[in-house]
């Protein structure tokens, strides 16, 4: 099982060209497509038309984007490298807003750069491609250790539901809401997972169901508004889900209708757990009132997915990304450092947050 996963490269980089690949998740289900790119406005286009997407692969792929980017400058004095390193940094982290790791990735390479700035700039880039790895090796280990964590407290057999894509398209290797259900699937846990199809980018239907049937996993597809019916079955024993920001207070930002998914597991008492790294905590956030919903094209709505608009010429569209679960509708929040449960604050500061 192992090995059909990390016969999926989400994001790596190319040694020879000094170029990002991705595995381009707009072309999947259907063809598995990789895509090279070495200039700002191929990596801002990727993460914004969502080629790669996950908050941890997004990271990992502003990381090892700045440093291909960079390499690319003939600028000799400090100075006017760091100042094209900052236009850089600015123009990717505005790509997508919400996604915390995304500024996390960019703001750990500029410290690296400061750190370096004495050295010559052949030596600074040599630290940011070390960087750049640490940061995607780091990762991996983080989502093992959040799998972990996590299946300690499910049962073999259990039904799981899941919202949007949070495994190993997502990230480096194992995803974070889905790491559990791949260790699972190592140590014979035979769970059953419904993946909600998650309108309108379906990335459940594309994403989470594609790569749990490519490991093998027992999946089954459904609609984002029959989550209730499969809850109402007794066919849920636990929700896990991702997250692209974690607030102080433990308002976790996620793909937009995670949060009604948290009020019917309330309803019908079943567990929600949001599992993410702790790069995806913002201690500068106190709750989720404060975090950055990004609103996307109405055509992703509209028509997309369609030979023929499915809506009224000119009509009003709303589609934000996200929305935000509140603390008080989750069961706990899992990550590489443990399981904390409110009042969070006091357990991410506890953990050097």
């Amino acid at each position: 099982m192992k090995q059909l996963l990390e016969d999926l490269k989400t994001v790596r980089l190319d040694a020879e060209s000094n170029r990002v690949v991705i595995l381009d998740q707009t072309y999947l289900p259907g063809s598995i497509v990789y895509r090279s790119l070495g200039t700002p406005e191929e990596i801002y286009e990727a993460i914004y038309r969502l080629r790669v997407r996950g908050a941890p692969a997004i990271g990992v792929t502003a990381a090892y984007g700045i440093y291909v980017c960079c390499r690319a400058l003939e600028h000799e004095s400090f100075t006017d490298f760091y100042d094209a390193f900052s236009q850089i940094r600015d123009y990717l982290a505005s790509s997508r807003p919400t996604a915390v790791n995304l500024t996390a990735a960019l703001e750990r390479m500029e410290r690296c750069v400061l750190e370096y700035r004495d050295c010559s700039i052949g030596d600074i880039l040599d630290r940011m491609k070390e960087e750049a790895h640490n940061i995607r090796n780091e990762d991996a280990v983080s989502c093992r250790r959040i799998g972990e964590y996590a299946l300690s407290l499910l049962r073999p057999g259990m039904g799981l539901l899941t919202h949007c894509n949070a495994g190993h398209l997502a990230t480096s290797e194992y995803g974070t809401a889905l790491a559990p259900v791949y260790l699972g699937q190592e140590r014979g846990y035979a769970f059953q997972v419904f993946a909600d199809e998650t309108r309108p980018l379906l990335q459940g239907a594309r994403l989470t169901a594609f790569e749990l049937q490519h490991a093998g996993v027992d999946v089954t597809l459904i609609c984002d508004n029959m989550a209730s019916m499969v809850m109402h079955n007794g066919w849920v024993q636990a929700v896990v889900v991702g997250c692209d920001r974690i607030a102080t207070n433990g308002d976790a930002a996620n793909k937009i209708g995670t949060s009604g998914v948290a009020i019917l597991a309330r309803h019908y008492g079943i567990p929600f757990y949001v599992l993410g790294p702790t790069s995806t905590i913002d201690m500068r956030c106190p709750s989720g009132d404060a975090i950055t919903i990004e609103e996307r094209s109405s055509e992703e709505i509209t028509e997309m997915w369609y030979t023929e608009r499915m809506a009224p010429a000119e009509v009003k569209v709303f589609n934000p990304a996200f929305d935000v679960t509140p603390a008080e509708l989750i069961t706990a929040i899992i990550t590489e450092k443990g399981i904390a449960r409110a009042p969070y604050r006091k357990t991410f500061e506890s953990w050097g947050l």
